[in-house]
């Protein structure tokens, strides 16, 4: 028998090294599952215990009450669960990663990550092989810092736009945000590590979080919400799944049974975990019984809930002995699936270039160009461009709160403080000061580079009659207009804040040349738009950002992105034009009493974003799915092929003078009367002038069924379904009919 050395980080290694007589789980021919639940056999009930009560990540001076030996294993991040070094099974070292390994300051100063673009701009890809790739680098970063699980996977659908943590996901469309985002976490895993999916579910706005309640009907849930996480789960095969702060039908989404037991482990056989998100526990019976496996980090909530109040649980027999061991065999399960168990994340240094040069093609490829009436591309021989707010002269900006990542040569200068009071955990006493973090290269910098023999000046837009000053004496002007926005607070509206409308419209009439460069973390209002000749949606494009920017503003890379959310004309145009809850304050770290419910009614239903524009007849701004090239395409040679599955055939061909990519979109309509649109499947195309491509997209069946409560499961209708490809949810090139066969399929 090896010798075992508690709390050294070695320690897991040794054990290892034990023989397959006294460790059968170290078998890998045998399945993650017989493999865990080898280990369960042999774990005391103390340890199983211990193996589903997380502690906070970071050495909070013994508030933890954490054993001397753990300290120097601590992770310095979210979340840590204590080794069994006995049995060979290391500690779970848990980390924020939405957009990368997230660094705040207070736990590791000093540590950066590579940035990735936000959600949405991978989103605004709708390529899943490099959403792969985007993930991929998630991936490796987590290993090469040593931590094994990744708090990533976020994919709430957009049905508030102005929610503070909108810019982590990836948009309105169910099929889109599972398909991306399983195809992040897939390339997450795919490096040996276990990510999560979050946060499960209907959680779409940051006001009132800790209390409102996502009312909605369960079968228009299954169309939506849980559709999107079902199709990521499938895709991914995630470790974990995350549940979420909000209450869903009056539930709190880390004890709701239909959510955790009869959507996901019993229709969907999810074999992972359920973990809380930091501050999600309201209880300990009620939750384990729903199904929470694990409470992340007890710190955070208002009390320890799985900790000694689930010892005597599970002694009194209100929690079954054979739900703690599932609770157990699941965390496990993931952890020997990953690789986790068999081959332990050790630190090791990143190869950084090869990540950025992954989120730079990420982040050109999302850049949706929303106008343009022949300015852009910019031409080489411009003699003068004003560059203009959005602090372009220091990066491009990110989104705040657990998913900031300090980036690759972030320095003072490349962050500015924001009012606000600091995030704090109880007991901690001081969480560094909130700020903007803006992602190393500049837009200035790198527009300099390209612009050659221009003269490129600088003026930050805060004064308004030196802006125009400025704008008034160039060929060319570009302003970068910001709408910051992080977790724990939604924005106000969807309007730029801080007078940037009035800038933009005093500059655009002095120079008819004037190009709007948009930061954003979703969609915005744009009084200024028929006063300006191009718009420029770049989201918050990460590390190599201002190169993306550069590239795209002049013809470096020819725009390809697609917006993966409808911009309003209005917030009158919103199922909520008020923010549900507004004058709640929401803490979810605050100990206390649980605040009574708000009540969110989702009248959208299943209809979100460009659905519900056409369920209401409203015309968007921009429709989802929009987005412009610097050539041409055209469609033709539409076939449809029904039955028992709708298959749909058409050649794109570009009839411009540059290469380029397309995404053809097709969608299709349900009969009825009361059926509305939805995005059935897409094929992105890279096309050189004058060549055409062939187009297959095969349905995914879900997209078209109902789903029916009593008894559960899918039903698509039999009859005539309406068929529409093109190149945005509005911009319809091909239009069709064909029948399909009724079917009933799998809960």
């Amino acid at each position: 028998m090896a010798r075992v050395v508690v709390g050294c980080a070695f320690a897991v290694v040794i054990a290892m090294a034990a023989s397959a007589a006294d460790r059968p789980w170290i078998d890998r021919a045998l399945s993650p599952d017989a493999r865990a639940a080898l280990v369960v056999k042999e774990l005391t009930q103390e340890e199983k215990l211990r193996y589903v009560h997380g502690y906070y990540g970071g050495n909070l001076n013994g508030i933890q009450h954490i054993p001397q030996e753990w300290i120097a294993d601590l992770p310095n991040s979210a979340g840590y669960i204590p080794p069994i070094t006995r049995l060979g099974i290391p500690a779970l070292k848990e980390t924020d990663a939405g957009l990368g390994i997230a660094n705040h300051r207070h736990m590791r100063e000093g540590d950066t990550a590579t940035a990735l673009p936000s959600g949405l701009a991978t989103a605004a890809t709708f390529n899943p092989a490099l959403a792969f790739e985007v993930g991929s680098v998630l991936g490796r970063e987590t290993r090469d810092k040593g931590f094994n699980v990744v708090l990533g996977g976020a994919m709430n659908l957009t049905r508030e736009p102005r929610g503070g943590r909108s810019f982590e996901y990836a948009g309105e469309d169910p099929l889109l945000a599972g398909i991306i985002v399983g195809e992040e976490v897939r390339g997450t895993q795919a490096q040996g590590v276990v990510s999560t999916v979050k946060h499960y579910a209907l959680n779409f706005q940051e006001t009132a979080r800790t209390s409102i309640s996502a009312n909605i009907a369960w079968s228009a849930a299954r169309e939506s919400d849980l559709l999107a996480f079902e199709l990521a789960i499938e895709r991914s095969n995630a470790g974990a799944v995350m549940c979420s702060y909000n209450r869903v039908n009056g539930v709190y989404g880390c004890e709701n049974s239909y959510l955790l037991t009869k959507v996901l482990k019993q229709d969907w056989s999810f074999p992972g975990w359920v973990m809380s998100d930091w501050g999600a526990v309201h209880s300990t019976v009620d939750a384990a019984n729903a199904g929470l496996d694990q409470e992340s980090a007890f710190l955070a909530d208002s009390a320890d809930f799985f900790g000694e109040p689930l010892k005597v649980a599970v002694a009194e027999r209100k929690v079954s002995q054979a739900r703690l061991d599932d609770m157990v065999q699941r965390i496990l399960r993931s952890a020997f699936a990953a690789g986790v168990i068999d081959n332990p994340p050790q630190k090791a240094p990143t190869d950084l270039k090869r990540h950025a040069e992954i989120v730079q093609r990420a982040a050109e490829q999302g850049i949706v160009l929303l106008k343009n009436t022949g300015v852009l591309p910019l031409a080489a021989n411009a003699k003068s461009i004003a560059v203009i707010g959005g602090h372009a002269d220091l990066g491009v900006l990110s989104g705040g709160g657990s998913s900031q990542v300090i980036p690759i040569g972030d320095t003072p200068e490349t962050e500015v403080p924001v009012g606000g009071p600091a995030f704090k955990f109880p007991g901690l006493g001081w969480v560094r000061q909130p700020a903007m973090v803006f992602d190393p290269p500049s837009p200035l910098a790198e527009i300099k580079r390209l612009a050659r023999a221009a003269r490129v000046r600088f003026a930050n837009g805060k004064d308004i009659a030196e802006a125009v000053r400025l704008a008034k004496s160039s060929d060319i002007v570009i302003v970068f207009a910001n709408q910051w926005m992080r977790e724990s607070e939604d924005v106000l509206d969807l309007s730029l804040p801080d007078g940037q409308n009035d800038m933009i419209a005093a500059v655009a009439a002095t120079n008819r040349h004037t190009i709007v460069v948009l930061q954003t973390g979703g969609p915005i209002l744009m009084p200024w738009l028929n006063a300006v000749p191009a718009v420029v949606e770049a989201w918050y494009s990460g590390n190599r950002g201002g190169i993306a920017i550069a590239n795209i503003l002049f013809g470096t890379v020819n725009p390809s992105g697609r917006l993966p959310v409808s911009f309003p004309a209005g917030e009158y145009q919103l199922a909520h034009p008020e923010i549900v809850g507004k004058g709640t304050t929401t803490n979810p770290y605050a100990p206390g009493t649980v605040p009574p419910p708000v009540n969110g009614d989702a009248f959208e239903g299943a209809d979100i974003g460009y659905r519900w524009f056409d369920k209401k007849g409203s015309k968007p701004l921009f429709p989802f799915g929009h987005g412009l090239s610097y050539t041409q395409f055209s469609y033709g040679g539409l076939k449809l092929e029904g039955g028992g599955a709708l298959t749909v055939r058409f050649t794109v061909m570009n009839t411009g003078k540059r290469a380029g990519s397309e995404t053809a979109q097709v969608y299709a309509v349900p009969p009825g009367g009361t059926a509305v649109k939805r995005l059935v499947g897409w094929a992105r195309v890279e096309l050189k002038p004058g060549e055409m491509r062939d187009v297959t997209v095969i349905s995914e069946p879900r997209i078209l069924a109902a789903f029916r409560e009593n008894p559960d499961g899918w039903h698509l209708s039999a009859g005539s379904y309406a068929v529409a490809v093109g190149a945005s949810s509005e911009d319809v090139r091909l239009n069709g009919k064909v029948e399909l066969s009724g079917a009933t399929l799998k809960p």
